[in-house]
Formats: structure tokens, C-alpha cells, sequence
């Protein structure tokens, strides 16, 4: 069920990625994106798995929370996959059936799109969702992004949008997969018929959803304008964010694994 899904989830497991300054996940996170999109090489890939299964094994995330994060994915990940493999025509063919034609090119090419994806997703738990509160992101972006006042950019704002966006990331599958176990007691089916009488059938979801989704979004703004919200403008922090020594360790660590990515790639790519 829906309900096995961790994305946008937080899970407490007491490792040291999870007492990590959020400003250094942040940074990391940010280092780790634009590695991830560098790499091209077999052998650099192989050091992005390896230092992808550190962090998991650092945060101590279960298997099943991982696995559950890679699920809403997949279908996606395989639409790429096949879109790469059949669209791309240069390279030695390797098989041909009438208008479709795979490549080692496209093989590589899907194959490397594929796993972007998923060390993308991987990479995005592991520094962020699963490993730090909302209100911890929310706090740690309006800190790095502090610089752009001047330019009288609202940080403060625009933080706390991101940050309500990923709070409510599992109310919605929750109220999603509560929508469907309604409508399947009323005698709904999504999962026999043409494929064109499933997608009319989610239209019995998503109408319901984003009602419940509007009315949700407006009882967030009465109870914030009932508590006087009135933005970031002379605001104090219960627990302001500090960096200490573990935490410039940890960013230490890992910026020098993104630099042997980077090293790989450099000695081993094309």
C-alpha cells in the first residue's frame, strides 16, 4: 500500500548523519548532485555506489525504508531506461526488430540515465528526508540562503515553503491511499480493464485529493494567521543552528569522497 512509502519521510535512527548540522547536509547534498551528473565512467559509478552504500550503512537506514523509498521510482526509472535504449541509434547495433534498433551506445546511455536516477533519489533521502526534520531543512536553507536579504529576496519564506512542501509529502500519499481504500469498498477496480478504463478510474482519486489538499492548504493558513505568522522579520530560534567539530568532520569526509568521484572520472572516463 501506499503507506509503505518513506519518501519525504523522516526516520530517527540516532546515527551521526542524523546529528549532522542540516547546513552541512545541505552543502553536501548540493556537492553530491552535481557529482552524480558528472560521473559517466563504469568505475566512477562503481565509487558512487560504494560511497552511496557508506552513507546508507553511516545513517543506518533499514533495507525495507530504503527499498520503500526506491518503490514510487521504479516505473519512472524503467520509462527512461527503455526511452534511452530505443531512441539512441549511434553505436554498433545490437539487436533490431522492425522499427526498433538497441545500440551498446543506448545500452550505456540507459543503463547510466537509470542509475543517475537512483543514486539521485538515494543521495536525496539519505542527506536530507530521512535523515533531517523539515523544520531542520527549513532552518538550514534560510541560514545558507541569508546572503540573498540584501538583495531583499525572502528567504525566510521561500525556505518555509520547501520545508512545508516535504511535511506534507506523507500526509498526501496517506490521504491518497485512504482515498482508495474508499473507493475500492464502494466497488472501484484499479487494478483490471484497458489501460484507458484504469486512468478514468484514478479520476475518482485525484478529484477527492485535491479538494482535500485545498481545504488542508487553508486550515494551514487560518491557524498560521491565527498565530500571528507574519514572516521571518524579527524572528528567534528555539534551537539556532551550530556547527562543532563532528560536523566539519563529516563534511570533510564525504567532500573528500566526492573528490575521488571526481578523481575517477578523471583517470578512468572517456
Amino acid at each position: 500500500m501506499l503507506n509503505d512509502i518513506s519518501l519525504g519521510r523522516y526516520v530517527e535512527t540516532g546515527s551521526v548523519l542524523h546529528k549532522t548540522d542540516p547546513r552541512i547536509k545541505v552543502i553536501l547534498y548540493i556537492v553530491y548532485l552535481v557529482t552524480i551528473f558528472v560521473v559517466n565512467s563504469p568505475a566512477a559509478l562503481i565509487a558512487l555506489a560504494l560511497l552511496t552504500l557508506v552513507q546508507l550503512v553511516t545513517a543506518k537506514i533499514p533495507v525495507k525504508v530504503t527499498l520503500s523509498t526506491l518503490k514510487p521510482i521504479i516505473p519512472l526509472t524503467l520509462f527512461i531506461f527503455l526511452l534511452n535504449l530505443f531512441t539512441l541509434k549511434q553505436g554498433q547495433m545490437i539487436w533490431q526488430w522492425r522499427f526498433l534498433t538497441v545500440t551498446d551506445y543506448g545500452v550505456q546511455r540507459a543503463v547510466l540515465m537509470s542509475l543517475r536516477i537512483l543514486f539521485l533519489i538515494l543521495c536525496t533521502s539519505v542527506l536530507l528526508t530521512l535523515t533531517t526534520t523539515p523544520l531542520k531543512i527549513s532552518d538550514a536553507l534560510e541560514s545558507l540562503m541569508a546572503p540573498l536579504k540584501v538583495i531583499h529576496v525572502p528567504v525566510h519564506e521561500m525556505s518555509m515553503m520547501m520545508s512545508i512542501a516535504l511535511r506534507f509529502i506523507p500526509t498526501l500519499i496517506e490521504e491518497t491511499d485512504k482515498i482508495m481504500k474508499a473507493q475500492v469498498s464502494r466497488g472501484a477496480d484499479y487494478d483490471t480493464g484497458t489501460f484507458i478504463n484504469r486512468v478514468k478510474g484514478y479520476i475518482t482519486v485525484l478529484i477527492p485529493l485535491f479538494v482535500s489538499s485545498f481545504k488542508r492548504a487553508e486550515d494551514l493558513a487560518v491557524a498560521m494567521d491565527a498565530r500571528c505568522y507574519r514572516g521571518g522579520e524579527g524572528r528567534t530560534k528555539l534551537n539556532p543552528l551550530k556547527i562543532s567539530g563532528r560536523d566539519i568532520a563529516v563534511l570533510i569526509v564525504f567532500l573528500a569522497g566526492a573528490g575521488m568521484l571526481i578523481a575517477v572520472e578523471f583517470l578512468y572516463g572517456k
